[in-house]
């Protein structure tokens, strides 16, 4: 147990230039997924409406599916992501009136 004693004092390094294992791959996608989800949720709410508020709530749930670790995670990732892209299509199209008869 001494060994999670110090990591628990080497925890005011995380996030720092003194974390090693914040150079790994998977951890810089974490930060950038972070980033995108900022942006993504600034970007609905500028153009929210009565209309399209379903979708931006579907929108902003989906890191709930994010999950996991490795490969799990990453093709979690990738699942969240044709999503948001499927969701974004939909966000963004206005929708068609019904046509009168």
């Amino acid at each position: 147990m001494p060994a999670f004693k110090v990591l628990a004092r080497l925890r005011g390094l995380r996030g720092g230039a003194f974390d090693i294992f914040g150079y790994q791959a998977e951890r810089r996608a974490e930060r950038q997924l972070i980033t995108d989800y900022e942006d993504l949720v600034r970007d609905l709410s500028a153009k929210l409406d009565g209309e399209n508020h379903g979708i931006a709530v579907e929108l902003a749930s989906l890191p709930e599916l994010i999950r996991g670790y490795g490969h799990v995670k990453t093709a979690a990732i990738e699942k969240a992501k044709a999503k948001e892209t499927e969701l974004l299509a939909a966000f963004v199209q206005p929708t068609q009136p019904a046509a009168a008869e």
